[in-house]
């Protein structure tokens, strides 16, 4: 992920208010970042907030460590 333009960040603040606490309306989110690291890429602090907090305090989390997978199965390469 990379920082969010000002224009990106509220698109991404209204998706998430959309989603959020709303019976039957899911989101799915994935990164190579926690959440932590997120602050960092709204370019205002209180969007960021904003989003982080329903992000994390409403959702189930799923951490994969380990090895990545993706070296041995890139096109090209025997199995």
């Amino acid at each position: 992920m990379r920082e969010f333009s000002a224009l990106q960040a509220d698109d991404v603040y209204e998706l998430i208010c959309e989603r959020s606490g709303r019976p039957g309306r899911s989101l799915v989110l994935t990164s190579n970042r926690s959440p932590a690291d997120w602050y960092s890429l709204f370019p205002n602090a209180v969007v960021g907030e904003s989003v982080l907090d329903r992000v994390v305090n409403s959702s189930h989390h799923l951490l994969v460590d380990g090895k990545s997978y993706r070296p041995t199965r890139r096109p090209g390469r025997r199995a």
